[in-house]
């Protein structure tokens, strides 16, 4: 096989799995109606992937708030006085740190999670077993994850925003010397309520990213353990790059657009 019909291969190969994932999302959503009357399945994924990722995020937030004030503070010297450090870590934090490491984490280990599940139940086939009984899986399996990864990334992403904030606060106050009322001063002086809303915004399209990529590559699980394991891999990867892709693309739609003054 020469170069051309390589790329020309995974060129295919990339545009089938967007239609696949598409066609997915489409049928996933036609069913949320009908989903939201079976209200225990979407709580169930709710606790799964908001109430499960808590501690994982609280950690990641903690130290992500910290580095961000070690690192501004030292790009700051001899250029930027301290006292506008709060302004600094609030917008880094709740326009694009936040919602970014925070879906990072939260893909690596819910992406994962759904992929590996559905997997196992691929190729043990109890999803056959389910359409045998008449049970939609996309309705059963697939949209409540969606229902779920909608909701609870906003809300993980303003836990995350809050102890970001908060870890770059105890950076400042024992670290560097500032003061509470400085901090918190620069934190209200700058930071916008579109840049909260840009944030949420974010988080709304990584947990449909999240969702659909698990489910995807869950439900497309062959060949056993092995293939269970690939396809967890799959999810977790396409998830962390269709999320930073995403970034960007909304970066560029809400700050040069949408939000630009």
């Amino acid at each position: 096989m020469n170069l051309a019909q390589y790329v020309g291969r995974s060129v295919g190969f990339s545009v089938a799995e967007v239609g696949a994932v598409f066609i997915l999302l489409c049928s996933a959503a036609r069913r949320i109606p009908k989903a939201l009357k079976q209200k225990h399945l979407v709580v169930e994924q709710m606790l799964r992937i908001g109430v499960g990722s808590i501690p994982l995020v609280l950690v990641t937030s903690v130290f992500t708030g910290g580095v961000a004030a070690v690192q501004a503070a030292y790009q700051f010297q001899n250029y930027v006085p301290l006292r506008y450090l709060g302004s600094v870590i609030g917008k880094s934090v709740v326009i694009e740190l936040g919602p970014v490491l925070t879906a990072l984490v939260v893909g690596g280990r819910v992406g994962a999670s759904i992929a590996a599940e559905l997997g196992t139940m691929k190729v043990t086939e109890q999803i056959d077993a389910l359409e045998t009984l008449a049970i939609d899986p996309i309705r059963y399996l697939v949209t409540p994850r969606l229902i779920a990864g909608i909701i609870m990334l906003p809300v993980i992403t303003i836990f995350s925003d809050f102890i970001a904030i908060m870890g770059g606060y105890v950076v400042a106050l024992i670290g560097l010397g500032i003061t509470s009322h400085v901090y918190f001063s620069s934190l209200k002086l700058f930071l916008d309520t579109l840049d909260v809303f840009s944030g949420l915004i974010k988080a709304i399209f990584f947990g449909i990213i999240i969702a659909m990529m698990g489910s995807h590559h869950g439900l497309r699980t062959e060949g056993g353990a092995e293939g269970v394991g690939l396809a967890t891999t799959r999810a977790v990867v396409s998830s962390c790059l269709l999320v930073l892709i995403t970034d960007y693309v909304l970066a560029s739609l809400l700050f040069r657009g949408v939000f630009s003054r």
